[in-house]
């Protein structure tokens, strides 16, 4: 038995790794949850709280106070069968992560989490760990959509469209994008026919496009030799007085706020909405003037401002785990 559960383990381990590869995630370390017992963490972890006495019996089961440090009921950690609860394995792990020496613990939950919260941080606190240090984002649930019409999913009922089906209709660049345009807790409806659009209506489209047009006006330029001088261009930047470049040039200059705002409070949609203003000013500025031109100096000006549009795309997109294609 142990030979073929093990042979089954490795091989759905290995197909969800295939999968998370295929989407752009490579986690570094996997734990597992068998671990825990084998190496009597959770034993371990029920032992502290009882030394402090934060554990007690009552009808054949140990319960963890849980009252004492502002959960609404006490918790079972262990039942009268003997056998240790869930929550006593998540105590254990969690515990087993601040003793790797974690400054700070990052849980990413389903929003149907969200009671779990406070019970694991009662624990941590009874265990003389700061609640502070866990740090919890509840990830609401995205609705899948055909235009107009909704995908509709049961797990009940095994109908339901996977990470890979995904990755493979709409793509992994549109796939991560769409999936930080909003805030973890707000509810996402992804268009999978928007997602596969090439229009300014999607923006992952949208900012690849910005980019992959720079790209272009490198090639034009080096067509009829008139190779553009950076050093030139940052000398002429005083030449760039139109609104659209002083707009293009303002938003740019937003970039390290919005990515340390972005890392502060764990909120990649900033990033996703950063750049697709970034894209619609450029593509404005784009549509307006003209950078092929006779002006060297004018042409170097606006070439140091659309390369430096194009550094800072390509620099959230791959924040992001979004390619930034060269041409399109």
């Amino acid at each position: 038995y142990g030979l073929i559960f093990d042979a089954g383990l490795d091989s759905i381990r290995d197909d969800i790794k295939h999968d998370l590869h295929g989407f752009g995630v490579d986690f570094e370390n996997w734990f597992s949850e068998r671990s825990l017992d084998q190496g009597e963490q959770v034993e371990r972890a029920i032992a502290k709280l009882q030394a402090q006495g934060n554990v007690y019996e009552d009808g054949g089961a140990l319960w963890f106070r849980s009252t004492d440090f502002g959960d609404d009921k006490d918790r079972v950690v262990k039942r009268d069968n003997g056998q240790t609860t869930y929550f006593a394995s998540d105590i254990a792990y969690h515990l087993n992560k601040f003793e790797r020496g974690m400054d700070t613990v990052i849980n990413v939950w389903g929003a149907d989490h969200h009671g779990y919260i406070t019970r694991v941080k009662a624990a941590l606190q009874a265990l003389g760990i700061d609640p502070a240090r866990l740090v919890v984002k509840l990830v609401q649930f995205a609705i899948l959509y055909r235009g107009q019409e909704r995908v509709q999913m049961s797990t009940r009922s095994g109908s339901f469209v996977t990470l890979r089906e995904l990755r493979d209709e709409v793509g992994k660049d549109a796939s991560r994008f769409f999936y930080v345009t909003r805030k973890a807790e707000q509810h996402m409806d992804f268009d999978l026919e928007l997602a596969k659009s090439e229009s300014k209506d999607n923006p992952v489209y949208y900012i690849q496009y910005a980019h992959a047009r720079i790209c272009t006006l490198i090639r034009k330029l080096a067509e009829k030799d008139m190779a553009w001088d950076q050093n030139q261009g940052l000398a002429q930047l005083h030449k760039l007085s139109e609104t659209a470049e002083i707009d293009l040039m303002q938003q740019i200059e937003l970039y390290p706020e919005v990515i340390a705002n972005a890392a502060t409070h764990h909120e990649p949609h900033q990033v996703a909405h950063y750049l697709k203003d970034l894209a619609s000013n450029f593509h404005s500025y784009y549509n307006a003037h003209r950078m092929v031109i006779d002006d060297a100096e004018l042409r170097n000006a606006r070439m140091c401002l659309c390369m430096a549009a194009r550094q800072v795309m390509a620099n959230g997109l791959q924040l992001l785990g979004v390619d930034a294609p060269e041409q399109m």
